[in-house]
């Protein structure tokens, strides 16, 4: 169902508004509020009366600019700290610190929970001003951070984004009379959820696909691909039985365990007239999701590698890199000679084993890296523990067979996995852009805030 227009605009002036409906304010953000106030995050948790929830950004639901607060994290706040911070139902909270790249800082979200909290330091409690729809405010400020209009009043410290409030708030909005408001807030709130569920939909059928894709690989590489074949006891827990005619032993035995290493960077001759692709666990988020099988097997990939001196030391091109600490679990084969940090294991395989035959193994393996994690920190699964990797070497043909059936599943998995994942990413554009048209008036909603029907599709 299409929606309507207003009769009459204006031009607001503002850039990322344009024309508004001829009756709209145009003000800066800050009109909208009655207090801004930073939080805190105050002491440990002592089981007394100054025990109580605190909100973080991470409890921050941004597609549905809400808190989520289901296990909140307690600190212990003084009567006097909380004064003029403690959270009412309705209240707005305002990322002052953290974000990133791909993130800016500059979310907000409502605090919609009956519980009185407080927020953390790396946030802001917004109360707004008289007149104001809270709900109303949090899509607009929704609007303004899909375009980046907070990227304009970040400062960077030391990694860190911080928000200037003030220079944030001094930006402009439109300001509807408030009953508009609330058929805004009350359309994008039935709209968005109807959208959020499709959203849902699409995000457990991604999970299942992932987990139909790794089932593949896991049956392939325990239990071959002929159901009629006998089985053993593989005496590996993991594996279960395997195919009689597969060899249950050590990784090791079949592929020459070396650990990667990281040289000092005091030392300058490493790092001068750099030859030697030098693989980190920077390397791995930059490719992770791609999947790739074979990383860094063309000299414009090789590039984008940091670089050692050519005395670091070199593995063969070949070798199946597996990460043991931070991204527990990343595998991929080098396509080239090259190096690494100390946070992989690496595998040179002889004859009887095909390092794409490896790589399958370590992708089903999910189960035994989580039972062996280990850390306070960060995870980590130990030397001693990866030497010990056990695992049934097929003949060498059949791993080629198992190697090309399971490429060949794992490619339509993945095809269907990008289609959903597609579905979602047009969805999600849709909602941005619905929230968009409504608060900067570009539609008219006001017939349609208790309608039943769908508007959004």
């Amino acid at each position: 169902m299409s929606t309507a227009r207003y009769e009459l605009y204006k031009d607001s002036g503002v850039e990322w508004l344009g024309n508004v409906p001829s009756h709209w304010r145009v003000d800066r953000l800050k009109a909208s509020i009655h207090t801004c106030r930073n939080g805190i995050w105050g002491e440990e948790a002592l089981d007394d009366e100054n025990d109580t929830p605190c909100v973080r950004v991470a409890d921050f639901d941004r597609r549905r600019l809400r808190v989520e607060l289901s296990e909140p994290t307690i600190r212990n706040v003084t009567e006097k700290e909380r004064i003029g911070r403690v959270l009412r139902k309705g209240d707005l909270l305002l990322e002052k610190s953290g974000g990133g790249e791909n993130q800016p800082v500059g979310c907000v979200v409502l605090y919609d929970d009956e519980r009185p909290a407080v927020c953390s330091n790396f946030v802001a409690r917004i109360v707004s001003a008289t007149g104001q729809d809270s709900s109303y405010w949090r899509y607009v400020h929704a609007a303004a951070y899909a375009i980046r209009l907070t990227v304009g009043s970040i400062n960077q410290t030391s990694g860190i984004q911080n928000l200037d409030q003030a220079r944030y708030l001094n930006e402009y909005a439109v300001f509807p009379p408030l009953p508009e408001q609330q058929a805004i807030a009350a359309f994008l709130d039935r709209e968005t959820g109807k959208i959020d569920a499709l959203v849902e939909e699409q995000r457990r059928l991604i999970d299942l696909l992932k987990e139909k894709r790794q089932a593949v690989i896991s049956q392939a590489v325990t239990k071959g691909q002929n159901p009629n074949v006998p089985m053993k006891e593989s005496r590996v827990e993991w594996l279960g039985k395997v195919p009689a005619h597969w060899t249950p032993m050590p990784i090791r035995l079949a592929a020459r365990l070396e650990s990667g290493h990281t040289p000092s960077r005091s030392r300058p001759d490493w790092w001068v007239d750099c030859t030697v692709p030098w693989f980190t666990l920077a390397d791995v988020w930059q490719i992770r999701s791609g999947g790739a099988d074979v990383v860094y097997d063309t000299k414009e990939m090789v590039s984008e590698l940091g670089l050692a001196n050519s005395s670091a030391r070199l593995l063969p091109k070949g070798t199946v890199m597996l990460s043991r600490t931070a991204s527990v679990g990343f595998s991929a084969i080098m396509g080239v000679d090259m190096a690494t940090t100390q946070d992989f294991a690496n595998w040179v395989c002889g004859k009887a084993l095909l390092p794409e035959f490896l790589l399958c193994v370590f992708r089903s393996m999910s189960g035994e890296f989580r039972r062996l994690m280990m850390g306070s920190t960060h995870n980590t699964i130990y030397m001693p523990d990866i030497q010990a990797f056990r695992f049934a070497l097929p003949p060498v043909e059949e791993q080629r067979a198992i190697v090309a059936y399971v490429r060949q599943a794992t490619d339509s998995f993945d095809a269907l996995t990008s289609e959903a994942q597609r579905g979602v990413d047009l969805l999600l554009e849709r909602r941005a852009a619905l929230i968009s048209a409504a608060v900067t008036g570009k539609i008219d909603v006001r017939s349609l805030a208790t309608r039943t029907d769908t508007v959004a599709a």
